[in-house]
């Protein structure tokens, strides 16, 4: 009887495990195949892609909308505002929402609950977008790099799953005994906090990072000068010139519409590649930070 049980049980199991791998590979087919077509379609003729003969490997190879995109002198020139922008603002994020975390994990900070409150409903009410504007203009931030990494130096939910960080998995006693011993807040956070919080430090590195990477629309309600546009806004530029050219000219008007559909698909991998990179080596943090941020605080 228990021989059948285990039988039955084992073959139960067999036909699950079947049923989730199936998922799982139908999951990444659904997931990678966008990806992969994006990258065929922009290596390929675009008059097969337009005619849908391209489906998944590139036909009749061509760099015809590569050459374009990176003969712009104004590409690299966003490559390299953004990176500047991504490096600094998440610097300026980094500090900002520890030293407003830390002292909100602190059970014996006088109205933390009163604080969190409002900081809270910030995540459900906002100024909007003239006032926010207003503000940055008479900051006399406007078409300076700080519009961009100033206004947003600390996210709301960021810096509650940072705070959740620092209220559950640093034992309180150890920051009381750290007290007691001499040490200041000051030293209590950067000799013993700190250390202690590497794992959510890498997550909270990695939400401002790729968030000041594809970050546009600030820099297109703010920035004035070209030569301060990130990559993103350099990008989207570049596509609507080349749709306006196809659209506007009466030479060659096929070529130019099938260059600016393949165009199209080059601007998603420019924009996109860094991104892709980075997540398999980080993809662990991104999963810790979800449960770091589902953990009740």
């Amino acid at each position: 009887m228990q021989m059948q049980t285990l039988t039955k049980r084992s073959s139960d199991e067999r036909v699950f495990d079947v049923a989730v791998n199936v998922l799982a590979a139908l999951i990444v087919v659904i997931v990678l195949y966008p990806l992969i077509f994006i990258v065929s379609a922009s290596f390929s003729d675009p008059a097969l892609v337009l005619n849908g003969d391209v489906i998944l490997l590139p036909k009749q190879i061509t760099l015809e909308a590569y050459r374009n995109v990176f003969h712009n002198d104004q590409i690299w020139n966003g490559y390299g505002n953004t990176i500047l922008y991504t490096l600094i603002g998440t610097a300026i994020n980094l500090i900002m929402t520890t030293l407003a975390a830390y002292p909100l994990s602190r059970p014996d900070l006088p109205g933390r609950g009163g604080i969190m409150f409002f900081v809270t409903l910030t995540m459900f009410f906002s100024g909007g977008l003239i006032p926010s504007y207003l503000l940055v203009k008479n900051l006399g931030m406007v078409d300076t790099m700080w519009a961009l990494v100033i206004p947003g130096a600390i996210a709301t939910y960021n810096l509650i799953v940072m705070r959740t960080y620092f209220q559950t998995s640093i034992p309180w006693e150890i920051q009381e005994a750290a007290n007691m011993d001499g040490c200041s807040n000051w030293k209590l956070l950067t000799h013993v906090i700190l250390p202690l919080s590497k794992p959510i430090m890498a997550v909270m590195i990695l939400f401002y990072a790729v968030g000041h990477w594809n970050s546009y629309f600030n820099a297109l309600i703010y920035i004035r000068s070209k030569d301060l546009y990130p990559l993103q806004l350099v990008l989207r530029e570049v596509l609507m010139v080349s749709q306006s050219d196809a659209a506007d000219s009466n030479v060659g008007l096929e070529s130019k519409v099938l260059l600016a559909e393949s165009i199209k698909y080059v601007v998603i991998i420019i924009s996109s590649l860094p991104v892709l990179l980075m997540y398999p080596f980080v993809q662990r943090h991104f999963v810790k930070g979800v449960m770091i941020g589902s953990l009740k605080g």
